[in-house]
């Protein structure tokens, strides 16, 4: 009898999950910000995170690697992937919505690609991609109705939101080209990046970090959540997809997170949305999934 079946259902549980928690940060972002402020949100996710991912290298007995030129790699992508879009999601946040934030949040393909294009270009630029990325920026313009202005939308905090999911994209390439190639165990190279974002926002946390001494129980327990689970045990669960259903697979985790962000904001938190904000996002997503090629690939 072959057991082929369960190992690849067995992702399935796994991948729900870490699009229901990611799709959850920015409620939780949301409601970290009633007692912290955005460099105090974003220093409590990296603690928080850290923390988890040194249980579970305990636990695993993961060797963790002392190479200083990693270490100082590893410091640039949490710049880029925890210390900069963590302030600035968080930033913006004070003046958008979560539903905005996480449909935003769902261009980080496109912003990927478009960093491939200009400073990791291996290969010659094919005409999907450009299609893909002309549809996803279309479906960018339609979430924020750029033929009204920007609404009620504050300028900068659009602009945070972009500046943020910019530096996901350039993440991304720079891991593949600069840590992926040593083929170092997923758990350490997490553990070391989010550790290095910690250390980074704590002189700043201790300058600004609490907004009010007022420490009321969901609050907590959001920003909790959003540490553990969003930052720590979400990189875990997005490696174990990787490795039972591929990277293709993990990476389709985009197209369910900002669903989540949508459902949860407008049940949850009672914010209000514009036609426009679902449109756009789902031709975000259709962008994003052209520029990937996914519209190329056989079942």
């Amino acid at each position: 009898m072959s057991t082929t079946a369960p190992t690849q259902k067995s992702w399935v549980p796994i991948y729900l999950a870490l699009g229901f928690v990611w799709g959850c940060s920015f409620l939780f972002i949301e409601q970290g910000l009633t007692f912290l402020t955005p460099i105090g949100v974003a220093f409590a996710r990296c603690t928080l995170g850290a923390l988890a991912l040194w249980a579970v290298v305990y636990f695993k007995k993961v060797a963790i690697p002392k190479d200083k030129t990693l270490w100082l790699q590893l410091w640039i992508v949490s710049l880029l992937l925890n210390v900069f879009p963590g302030i600035l999601f968080a930033l913006a946040q004070t003046e958008v919505t979560s539903v905005l934030a996480g449909i935003v949040n769902a261009t980080t393909p496109l912003t990927t690609l478009l960093a491939i294009f200009i400073f990791f270009r291996k290969e010659k630029v094919k005409s999907y991609q450009v299609l893909g990325l002309l549809v996803g920026f279309s479906g960018v313009a339609t979430v924020f109705g750029v033929w009204r202005g920007l609404g009620s939308n504050a300028p900068w905090a659009i602009g945070a939101l972009l500046v943020a999911v910019s530096c996901y994209g350039l993440s991304f390439p720079f891991s593949t080209r600069f840590i992926m190639p040593r083929k170092l165990q997923p758990e350490a190279l997490a553990t070391i990046q989010v550790s290095m974002a910690a250390i980074t926002l704590l002189p700043l946390y201790l300058i600004n970090g609490v907004a009010e001494d007022k420490f009321l129980l969901l609050p907590v327990l959001s920003v909790l959540a959003l540490g553990i689970f969003g930052s720590g045990i979400a990189y875990i669960w997005n490696f174990r997809i990787i490795e039972l259903a591929g990277s293709s697979i993990a990476s389709s985790v985009t197209y369910l997170t900002p669903i989540v962000a949508v459902a949860i904001g407008i049940v949850f938190l009672g914010e209000p949305f514009s036609w426009n904000e679902p449109i756009g996002g789902l031709i975000v997503l259709a962008g994003s999934a052209i520029a990937q090629g996914r519209h190329l690939r056989k079942k």
